[in-house]
C-alpha cells in the first residue's frame, strides 16, 4: 500500500476542472492509465481514491452480509455518487457538479493527502476545520488516539 503525502491548494476553472498538482501526480504512477475515483467523504468533503484503493475498499464492502439492512444502507450511501475521474491531456480532472455542490467547493480548494487517499475540501471549510483544533486539543487528541500505540507492533492492550 502506498501512502500519499502533501497538501495542495488548487483552483477550479469555470468548467469544474482541476489540474492535478505535479507533486501529487508523481505519487500516483498509474493515474493516467487507470484514473481515479471521487466520492463523498464523511465530513462534508470529497475523497479521491486510486482505482486500486477503490477496488480494495469495494472488495471489503462485498464481504458484508447483504441480508442485513444496515449493511445494504451503508454500501448504498457510501457508493452513491462515486464517479471515475480521468486526466485529460493537460493533466486536469473534471469534478462532477453534484459532488462539488455536496462539498460546497467553489473555485478555491485544498487537496490533503490522508494515508492512501486524498481529501478534497473547500478551502474555507478546510481552514475552519483545522482552526477548530487548537494545539492543546491536538496534543490531547494525539494522546487519546496514539497513547496506547506501540509503533512496532500496533496498539498495546
Amino acid at each position: 500500500m502506498n501512502f500519499l503525502i502533501g497538501e495542495y491548494e488548487c483552483k477550479l476553472d469555470a468548467k469544474g476542472r482541476m489540474v492535478v498538482p505535479a507533486a501529487l501526480k508523481r505519487q500516483l504512477p498509474d493515474v493516467e492509465r487507470e484514473g481515479l475515483v471521487v466520492n463523498r467523504g464523511f465530513d462534508g468533503n470529497l475523497v479521491i481514491y486510486t482505482r486500486a484503493e477503490w477496488n480494495r475498499i469495494l472488495s471489503q464492502l462485498a464481504r458484508l452480509n447483504q441480508f442485513q439492512a444496515k449493511n445494504r444502507d451503508f454500501v448504498r450511501k457510501f457508493t452513491s455518487g462515486a464517479m471515475e475521474l480521468m486526466l485529460d491531456s493537460a493533466g486536469r480532472v473534471l469534478l462532477p457538479k453534484p459532488l462539488l455542490d455536496y462539498a460546497q467547493v467553489g473555485s478555491d480548494l485544498v487537496l490533503v493527502c490522508n494515508l492512501s487517499k486524498v481529501e478534497l475540501w473547500s478551502k474555507a471549510k478546510y481552514d475552519e476545520k483545522m482552526n477548530a483544533i487548537s494545539e492543546e486539543d491536538f496534543s490531547d487528541l494525539a494522546e487519546s488516539v496514539m497513547g496506547d500505540f506501540d509503533l512496532e507492533g500496533g496498539f498495546n492492550v
